[in-house]
């Protein structure tokens, strides 16, 4: 074991036991001479194994010469981290750093039961691990009490400035003693970071893990350049050609990564999705899915994976480019971790390719720029690996010798070698096909054809399958059936590959498709024993093609009317103005004004005959009725002024 002698006794046990046998350049720094007891402000690469860095640097403040803790009481030690998953994997890494010292570790995170938490603070913690915003409601609350907190671990301190932590964080430190230590790792070191630690810390000693020149030095950059409308198409071939066992593929939006891993699913892949909109349990089920292998691909958004660690990630697909060389490099972390080799993929849509040569120049990283795998490459990597599965089987037990004898005797080798190669490729996915998308130089822009060059010669359209059989399946637009992902069932349920599918025609609830003549028997024998493969899906044969509706006549937008027949205005008559000319007057039929010139008295209406003008007004003084008795109007009454 070559572990320095600096660490602590109580933990190199643990060390040992987990496979250290070297340490980390961040590990061995935080070990100097000159780091011990001071505070620290540390820029290490994401994966460079910091938790278990920040662990040993804080067990001679927390321990002291002991080995293990005392009963708890309040905490001793405080890691705050950006989000819940970081924070629960914090407290995992410490739990087994910290076995052999009795250390009760408390984990205060957002979506998680307040009342546990407050119950797990009462009974005494010796490290808290938590994110900002709850852990300044604990203390607000009285149930987080910092008295005798000796050392505050700022974790991925650049990030949490990021989410619009910096209050909360201020307000958490100004409630320590100023007694403490305080260690900030970070993978960058802005001006806003160090402003907090010259606010926070006293003379801390700043260490640099990494050059950034040798950051992800484990990681191999590869750009997959494609047509836009095709991206999804050559995701699916990217994860069919590396077959990774565990994969995460990045999207900018939530809407992104539900529809990705919708299409995923559909496609055959075990996918989880990660979330902000999943509750905290969603989120702990997918990543634990991941886990333990019943998930092998997770599409998330940037701030839902940050921090996260899963076991034998080696390849990290970015769907969408990402918007800064942070943003990359903070992805692209999930994987190369702890010296092991990783694999990140950008798919650049042709008219993004300049965007993604300035971000890798920003982020100081060299790439390859590649093709899409095609369905050639996929096809061999199939017959490869099931080669392999093949030479790596055992021979027969006992038990099987029997059955395989009588297979022998009523089968050749090469009936039982090609039914087993056929269950092996119809268990696969079957992969996209992609158009050519020429590979350039990313540094260079795409090239535009002038609409006055004279195109090449177009390949005739294919015309439709002549003589196929038809076949009908249980969906149709009411399920949302789409021909991106029913092509593929179709050809997986009955072994059969795309130029075997002629038409598909979508209806209200079913779907019927053409299959060619010299593949129908063989795809009607395969349905009919395996069925569709999907669970509430139903395949058969149709008979008679599908026959369209006639279609309806559109309606008309606008309805001419009928012009109105023109109004009989009557004949007009011209009259002469004061200064001698004619003009034109109003029809005949209309009153001509009086010859005396005096204006005409307005109608009067007949129902408004012996009524008063104004019914709520006294007469005036020299008014007819001016002496007359009182009346009444509706229920008031006036009394006549002297």
């Amino acid at each position: 074991m070559n572990l320095p002698e600096t660490i602590h006794p109580a933990l190199a046990g643990a060390l040992a036991a987990r496979g250290y046998d070297t340490l980390t350049p961040v590990q061995l720094s935080v070990l100097t001479p000159e780091a011990d007891a001071a505070d620290l402000l540390v820029s290490a690469q994401t994966g460079s194994g910091k938790t278990v860095a920040f662990g040993m640097a804080i067990a001679p403040t927390l321990l002291g010469e002991d080995r293990i803790f005392g009963p708890p009481h309040a905490p001793l030690g405080l890691v705050i981290a950006p989000t819940r998953e970081l924070a629960m994997q914090v407290q995992r890494e410490l739990a087994w750093l910290y076995a052999e010292t009795v250390a009760s570790i408390v984990s205060c995170v957002g979506g998680m039961d307040q009342r546990t938490e407050r119950r797990a603070l009462e009974r005494g913690a010796h490290i808290v691990v938590g994110t900002p915003g709850r852990l300044r409601d604990h203390i607000t609350r009285g149930a987080l009490d910092l008295s005798a907190l000796r050392a505050v671990v700022l974790d991925e301190a650049d990030e949490m400035l990021d989410l619009g932590f910096r209050e909360d964080l201020e307000f958490i430190l100004a409630a320590a003693p100023e007694t403490r230590r305080t260690l900030m790792f970070s993978a960058t070191v802005p001006k806003a970071i160090a402003q907090l630690a010259k606010t926070f810390q006293r003379d801390a000693v700043r260490l640099t893990a990494t050059a950034a020149s040798e950051r992800h030095a484990d990681i191999e950059y590869q750009i997959i350049p494609v047509q836009a409308h095709e991206r999804e198409n050559a995701i699916i071939n990217t994860l069919l050609y590396f077959d990774s066992s565990n994969t995460l593929v990045f999207c900018h939006t939530r809407e992104a990564v539900k529809h990705l891993t919708a299409r995923l699913a559909n496609r055959g892949f075990a996918v989880v999705a990660l979330s902000g909109e999943l509750t905290q349990s969603e989120r702990t089920n997918a990543l634990q899915a991941m886990r333990d292998g019943r998930a092998r691909v997770c599409v998330a958004t940037d701030v839902a994976a940050r921090g996260i660690d899963l076991p034998n990630l080696d390849l990290v697909i970015h769907a969408d480019l990402p918007s800064n060389p942070d943003t990359l490099l903070h992805r692209s972390g999930r994987t190369g971790r702890a010296g092991r080799k990783g694999i990140c993929v950008l798919v650049v849509p042709v008219h993004r390719r300049g965007a993604a040569a300035r971000v890798l120049k920003l982020a100081n990283l060299d790439a390859t720029t590649r093709a899409a795998p095609t369905i050639a490459e996929i096809d061999a990597r199939y017959r490869q690996q099931i080669l392999d599965a093949a030479i790596a089987s055992s021979p027969p037990d006992e038990a099987e010798s029997p059955f395989i004898a009588q297979m022998l005797a009523k089968l050749s080798p090469e009936q039982i070698a090609a039914a087993y190669f056929r269950q092996q490729l119809a268990a696969r996915p079957v992969p996209e096909e992609l158009s050519d998308t020429p590979i350039a130089p990313l540094s260079e822009k795409p090239r535009r054809e002038s609409r006055f060059e004279e195109a090449g010669p177009r390949e005739p359209r294919q015309p439709d399958m002549v003589g196929g059989v038809w076949f009908t399946l249980s969906l149709g637009r009411k399920h949302r059936a789409d021909p991106k992902w029913l092509l593929p069932m179709i050809c997986k349920a009955g072994g059969v590959g795309k130029r075997d599918v002629g038409s598909i025609k979508i209806q209200d609830t079913e779907t019927r498709f053409e299959i060619s003549a010299d593949k129908a028997a063989d795809f009607a024998a395969a349905i009919a024993q395996t069925g569709s493969g999907e669970k509430g899906v139903t395949m058969r044969p149709a008979g008679d093609p599908p026959v369209s509706a006639p279609r309806q006549p559109a309606k008309a937008k606008f309805v001419e009317k009928p012009a109105a027949a023109p109004r009989d205005e009557g004949p007009h008559y011209k009259v002469r103005t004061d200064d001698g000319r004619k003009v034109d007057t109003q029809p005949a039929h209309k009153p001509a004004p009086p010859a005396d010139g005096k204006p005409r008295p307005p109608k009067s209406n007949p129902k408004d005959k012996g009524k008063p003008k104004y019914k709520n007004r006294a007469p005036r003084a020299d008014h007819a009725d001016a002496g007359a008795a009182p009346r009444k109007v509706k229920g008031k009454q006036w009394t006549p002024m002297p």
